[in-house]
């Protein structure tokens, strides 16, 4: 599926992405799981679907196979530095397994390859595909737009040297990168865990949110009601 921003941005705007990946030794850690999960979601609304992650090209081929949303790809190789796409051949293989747009990281860190991130933006721009930025401040969002980004997202903030660690989403990201960048759309992502987190994205100017963990991991959401009710351990009547 090859689209143009604009007709991404349609498809999306105001609306929910969701994302469908699973590390490395989670019991949910297999291909036809994580089509499976990306069907439930799309049956549930969701506008398109962010997957690939340790699963990699395989799960973006299988995905876009199975659902008639646009598909956001990308590839994980590590867990430090610039690893969420992190090369120019990384790119062209999500592309090619069917994706409409490439999630790549999107800061001035060094990459793997030797590549910039404007080299990732024009191959992808080279077989018809979009690029999302990832980033964690103002300036690297700034900064991958004038590579030639189509969209950013604030899906690095709390996850880089640049960015404090915080609990909940970077709402003031959002509001701060719709401001710098009024041609560019800014997806929210990044510790959405509430429905009306995800509203106040919106508000703040997000064209759209990303959810995965609070919608796909059934692991986190049973830790997060086990450690509710423990809380209430001694104070429930018998």
């Amino acid at each position: 599926m090859r689209l143009t921003r604009e007709e991404f941005v349609r498809t999306i705007h105001g609306r929910l992405i969701v994302s469908c990946q699973a590390p490395e030794g989670h019991p949910l850690r297999d291909t036809p799981t994580i089509v499976r999960m990306a069907q439930a979601a799309v049956r549930g609304g969701a506008a398109a679907i962010r997957c690939g992650g340790v699963g990699g090209v395989p799960d973006v081929a299988a995905v876009r196979a199975a659902v008639d949303v646009p598909v956001l790809g990308l590839t994980k190789d590590g867990t430090e530095g610039v690893y969420i796409t992190p090369t120019v051949a990384a790119a062209h293989a999500v592309l090619d397994a069917g994706a409409a747009v490439v999630a790549a990281d999107g800061t001035s860190r060094p990459r793997p390859d030797g590549s910039a991130f404007a080299d990732l933006v024009a191959a992808a721009h080279g077989r018809g595909g979009l690029v999302l930025a990832d980033v964690s401040t103002v300036d690297e969002g700034i900064a991958a737009a004038e590579a030639g980004a189509d969209l950013v997202a604030t899906t690095l903030s709390g996850y880089t040297g640049n960015s404090p660690h915080r609990d909940g989403p970077d709402l003031d990201l959002v509001a701060a990168l719709r401001k710098a960048l009024p041609a560019t759309p800014v997806i929210a992502e990044g510790r959405y865990h509430r429905p009306d987190s995800a509203a106040a994205a919106l508000a703040r100017g997000a064209a759209a949110v990303v959810v995965g963990t609070a919608i796909t991991d059934p692991a986190w959401l049973t830790a997060s009601f086990a450690a509710a009710a423990a809380g209430q351990t001694g104070v429930l009547s018998p």
